[in-house]
């Protein structure tokens, strides 16, 4: 009997560790290749390019020619009034977020991640899908205050790379509350290789434009080394990602996936100031980024109580925190939310934002593409 429960929980636990490697490596990769000092790629729309194009053709091969999962009923209005508007705002928040990366270090990336619930949350209550709460807001002060605490403590502050990242975040925090706001009210439910097939190619066209103005001249003129294997590799990496996040939640609760992003947040940090030695962490980053993550726990905290909450009755809540341990979720599981929860309870990782991180951790968006999302 132990041998039979061992096995699965062995089998969770290593998901668990390709989802914190695959993440952080795919963060570091992305930094890696960008960087002026490293691989000397400065041109980060060319590269969430590639990561679009290659999700988006894996998509196609599993969605119409192996057919391992089924196309959703999608029409001209749905993809017009809802796909479109996502796609919009998901490469906005992918082109600004890599951009960052140029300009500022990985572990004050992560820092300022932290203001992820706060954007999330004040989008959600302009657009209606949340109402203003006094606990709510005393979290987001608290986080707001960790995070100019930390800021203040940054030794190399950029202003450039701290307004792109700060961008990028509201961008995914805009595209969370549309994905509620739009596709919920169509009963459109999207897993993960459904979401890569129609909106990669999207997000894809939509780069272009940028791509055209700010950059495709830089390639001409530019000795820009393109090497296969590294961008293939990057792109691989960041489509694993996106499939480990969507295994993970497959076999682990709602608690422990929360526990492994933030875990994995603190282990991006260490590890970037030991890849990249000039970026330096100071004793105000540390204090500040903690005092944010008291704010996103005690925020996460709120929701978590305000989804079990408005659950049936039927189930106690320590029945509820008895089947978040234990691996009786099934692949089926969407990144659409479900209606008993507003976008600001959704945290998306932010490698790969087009799949739902049910996780704790406030650093949430993706990127198939910085992903790449």
């Amino acid at each position: 009997m132990s041998k039979m429960i061992s096995k699965p929980l062995v089998l969770t636990y290593f998901y668990l560790f390709i989802y914190i490697l695959l993440s952080s490596g795919v963060i570091l990769y992305n930094k890696w290749v960008l960087s002026p000092k490293y691989f000397n790629f400065p041109l980060p729309i060319t590269l969430t390019m590639i990561h679009m194009g290659f999700s988006g053709l894996v998509a196609f091969l599993l969605v119409r020619v192996f057919k391992v999962v089924a196309p959703v009923k999608m029409t001209f209005e749905i993809y017009a009034t809802c796909v479109i508007p996502i796609s919009a705002f998901f490469a906005s928040s992918l082109w600004f977020g890599n951009t960052a990366y140029l300009h500022i270090s990985v572990a004050f990336i992560q820092m300022l991640k932290a203001l992820m619930p706060v954007a999330t949350f004040i989008m959600a209550v302009l657009c209606g899908t949340d109402k203003p709460r006094c606990d709510v807001f005393s979290n987001m002060v608290l986080v707001s205050v960790g995070v100019v605490i930390s800021s203040y403590g940054e030794i190399h502050f950029n202003v450039v790379g701290t307004v792109y990242q700060v961008t990028g975040i509201f961008a995914e925090a805009l595209r969370l509350v549309l994905t509620q706001v739009l596709l919920q009210k169509k009963g459109l439910t999207l897993n993960p290789i459904t979401s890569l097939y129609y909106i990669a190619p999207c997000s894809f066209v939509f780069l272009s434009v940028p791509w055209l103005l700010l950059e495709k001249s830089s390639m001409e003129v530019s000795q820009i080394q393109f090497n296969f294997w590294i961008f293939f590799s990057n792109a691989l990496c960041a489509l694993a990602l996106n499939f480990s996040i969507f295994l993970v939640i497959g076999r682990t609760g709602a608690v422990t996936i929360r526990v492994a992003g933030v875990l994995k947040d603190w282990i991006l940090i260490a590890l970037s100031t030991v890849i990249f030695p000039e970026s330096m962490i100071t004793r105000l980053n540390i204090i500040g980024y903690a005092i944010a993550l008291c704010g996103v726990v005690m925020y996460n905290y709120i929701k978590v109580k305000d989804v079990r909450a408005s659950q049936l009755p039927s189930e106690s809540i320590p029945e509820r925190i008895s089947k978040d341990w234990k691996l009786e979720k099934k692949s089926s599981d969407i990144f659409i939310p479900n209606n008993s929860g507003s976008a600001s309870d959704i945290n998306v990782d932010e490698e790969t934002p087009l799949t739902q991180s049910t996780r704790l951790s406030h650093i949430g968006r993706s990127q198939v593409g910085n992903h790449g999302a």
